[in-house]
C-alpha cells in the first residue's frame, strides 16, 4: 500500500515536471507560445529551433533538473537505504511521474514537450557515469551531424548498453527502465525519423558557421 508520503512526492514530481519552461520563457521573454511554431512541442529542442541558444539554454538545463529533482524527492520522502533496490524504485516513479508531467503539463493546458531533457535529468539522478557518457556521446553526434534528434536516439540507445555491459547494474527495474528509455525515445522521435530519412530533418548548430563570401 502506498503510504501518504510517498503520495505526496509523486504529487510534487508531477507538479516539479509540470512547469513548462519553454513556454513562460517563450511568453515572458519573447511574446510568443513556442508551441505555435516549428515542431509544435514546448520542449528545449524546439526553444533552440525557434529562439536560439539564448533561450534554448536555459530552457534545457531547467528541464533537465526538473527530472533529477524530481527523483531526489526521494531523499526527502522515504527511509529507505539509498542503495537499496526499493529506493531505486522509487526514484524511478518519480522521474516517470515527472515526465508525465512535462508531457501533459497542469500549468500550460496539458500541452508539452517529449520530455527528453527531464528524462535526461532522471537519468542523472538514477545513473550518473553512465548519463555522463551518454551526454558525451550525444554532444558528439550532434556537432558532427548536426542533428539534435540524431544525438538523443543514439544517446538513448547506449544507455541501458552501458548499465548493462560497462557497469553491470544488477537491479533489473533499473535495466527495465534503460530499455524503456530507448523505447521511448524512438517512439516520440517517429516524425524525426522520417524527416532524417527525407533529409528534411531540421540542423541545429553550437557554434556558429562561418560566413562564406
Amino acid at each position: 500500500m502506498i503510504s501518504t508520503q510517498s503520495l505526496i512526492a509523486l504529487f510534487l514530481a508531477y507538479l516539479i515536471g509540470s512547469v513548462p519552461t519553454a513556454v513562460w520563457v517563450g511568453q515572458i521573454f519573447y511574446g510568443i507560445d513556442v508551441r505555435e511554431y516549428g515542431s509544435g512541442n514546448a520542449g528545449a529542442t524546439n526553444t533552440f529551433r525557434i529562439l536560439g541558444k539564448k533561450a534554448g539554454i536555459p530552457v534545457m538545463l531547467i528541464d533537465v533538473f526538473k527530472g533529477w529533482l524530481a527523483c531526489f524527492l526521494a531523499h526527502w520522502f522515504s527511509n529507505y537505504n539509498p542503495d537499496s533496490i526499493q529506493f531505486a524504485n522509487f526514484q524511478l516513479s518519480l522521474g516517470i511521474i515527472a515526465i508525465v508531467g512535462h508531457i501533459f503539463p497542469v500549468f500550460a493546458g496539458f500541452r508539452g514537450g517529449k520530455g527528453i531533457a527531464t528524462l535526461f535529468g532522471m537519468v542523472l539522478a538514477i545513473h550518473l557515469q553512465a548519463a555522463l557518457i551518454c551526454c558525451l556521446i550525444f554532444l558528439v553526434i550532434l556537432i558532427f551531424s548536426h542533428y539534435v534528434s540524431l544525438g538523443s536516439m543514439v544517446a538513448s540507445f547506449s544507455y541501458p548498453v552501458l548499465m548493462i555491459f560497462a557497469f553491470h547494474v544488477g537491479n533489473k527495474s533499473v535495466i527495465l527502465f534503460g530499455v524503456c528509455v530507448a523505447v521511448l525515445v524512438l517512439v516520440t522521435h517517429q516524425k524525426n525519423i522520417e524527416r532524417l530519412l527525407k533529409g528534411k530533418e531540421s540542423k541545429s548548430y553550437l557554434f556558429k558557421r562561418k560566413s562564406q563570401n
